[in-house]
């Protein structure tokens, strides 16, 4: 529940106590007889400025405590650095043939690990899998690194912050690069720490310094490690900012002036016209911001034609001038164009698509060979939940058919494949081909509810989680 929500509940229960207070005076007024002539003084403190303040978000000590265990890194160097993999488009470059078939025999489990509920993915770096979690018991957020190797813990940082269960509590994926790692919180605490040792480097509380409201089912926005430099959306009082990682420093804010707030989408790294930009989807509009030199953190151009109640993907660049967008329940696709004219960015529509055509609900579509790839929403008719392959035009070109439906889940590219994972843990693969939908093959790989993490890939190793437990499968070719 966002800080304003809050204060109003507990100005709510204040004035409910006064009032039963005042009613039960009279009532002893009655039952004794007490004559009306009798002054009796009721004290009952006034509503002050000091109270409503006391009432606003306190700032979480995010530094909060470190467990060391008997886990090592591995000297298998996996590289999956965050959200959507190293290039921000959920496709693998590394050249690992993975399996040409699959099913129950031929997909080893190497280690697996128990989590709280939720739907955090893992990031590969290190040697080590960095993932979000949440302890129930020390109410805390809490950042977990394993070994590569065997899944055997290494090390865990977290901070106290009470949170209740919204459809699980985690749902982000750490950002690392060879020295940092940084993290958002269930209800938007960043922290940032050293990827090797768990050294708290530094934190911001969103909700407390910038005024973010956090999103219906908690913060989905993964944090962006670029260069340097940490870049997040508070949607507050800042539209979008960047932090030095090394020493925490606020290197630029971006203003908000349409007061956009944060979804659950994150940001992702563009080129137009040469010119590097960040885009990021808000509950409001979308806008592009200046991604380097001297204006760097400037507002370069924003729309309202985009706006959903949810987002939850994030944006796809699709060639040196256009960015698809899509959302779930009810919300379709829509087509832009980002223009340029003497340095000088504006975006256009270009086209909606409806929900039935292509859009997705959770996860974010896949841009391969000129083609867009998505699993359709539960809205989508009669190709709910069907996996489809779409021309940037907007013209269908396959769907894999109502024997082939696979719910709310995850999908990547790598090697030449694309795997899907539906709700209950049952894992595709399939040629990642424009002509027509080939199944390879399928396996359970977990046997929990709810599998809707993203999934990462390194090495020859897939990560893949449901409701409460994570998974690392051997998926190289035998």
């Amino acid at each position: 529940m966002d800080t304003a929500k809050n204060i109003h509940l507990e100005l709510l229960n204040y004035l409910v106590t006064f009032f039963l207070s005042i009613t039960g005076v009279f009532l002893l007024v009655a039952w004794f007889g007490i004559a009306p002539e009798q002054k009796i003084e009721v004290r009952v403190p006034s509503v002050t400025n000091e109270m409503i303040t006391s009432l606003a978000v306190q700032k979480v000590n995010i530094n909060g405590s470190f467990t060391r265990f008997s886990g090592k890194a591995s000297q298998l160097q996996g590289d999956w650095g965050g959200f959507r993999g190293n290039y921000y488009n959920n496709v693998s470059r590394e050249n690992v043939p993975l399996l040409d078939t699959l099913n129950e025999s031929n997909l080893p489990v190497l280690w697996s690990v128990k989590l709280g509920e939720g739907y955090a993915g893992a990031a590969v770096k290190n040697g080590c899998v960095y993932i979000m979690d949440y302890d129930k018991e020390k109410k805390s957020d809490i950042l977990r690194c394993f070994s590569f190797d065997d899944g055997r813990e290494i090390w865990r940082r977290g901070y106290r912050i009470p949170i209740k269960r919204n459809h699980g509590y985690s749902r982000t994926v750490p950002a690392v690069s060879d020295k940092y790692v940084v993290t958002i919180g269930p209800k938007g605490q960043v922290m940032c720490i050293d990827s090797l040792s768990g050294d708290f480097k530094w934190g911001i509380d969103l909700p407390a310094e910038y005024g973010s409201e956090i999103p219906l089912w908690y913060t989905g926005q993964c944090p962006l490690i670029d260069g340097t430099v940490a870049v997040f959306a508070p949607a507050g009082k800042a539209l979008l900012m960047g932090v030095d990682l090394a020493t925490g420093d606020v290197l630029w804010e971006t203003p908000n002036p349409g007061k956009y707030e944060m979804s659950h989408s994150s940001v992702i790294p563009m080129t137009f016209g040469g010119k590097r930009m960040y885009v990021y989807c808000a509950i409001g509009g979308m806008s592009g911001v200046s991604a380097a030199g001297e204006d760097r953190g400037e507002l370069l151009w924003q729309t309202t034609e985009w706006t959903q109640a949810v987002i939850s993907p994030s944006p796809v660049q699709i060639s040196d001038n256009r960015i698809f967008v899509t959302a779930g329940y009810g919300g379709g696709s829509m087509m832009f164009k980002v223009v340029e004219d003497k340095e000088v960015f504006s975006i256009q529509k270009m086209f909606a698509l409806d929900k039935t055509i292509v859009a997705c609900e959770q996860h974010t579509p896949v841009f391969y060979k000129g083609h867009l790839f998505s699993v359709l929403p539960n809205d989508a008719g009669e190709f709910n939940r069907q996996l489809v392959c779409v021309t940037p035009d907007g013209k269908r070109v396959w769907n894999s058919g109502k024997e082939n439906r696979f719910g709310l889940g995850p999908f990547l590219i790598a090697d030449d494949k694309i795997f899907i994972l539906d709700d209950d843990g049952l894992l595709t693969v399939a040629e990642a081909n424009t002509a027509s939908f080939r199944k390879l093959g399928q396996a359970r790989v977990l046997h929990g509810r709810e599998s809707w993490a993203p999934i990462a890939v390194s090495q020859g190793r897939m990560l893949v989680r449901d409701f409460e437990e994570l998974v690392c499968l051997d998926v190289r070719r035998k």
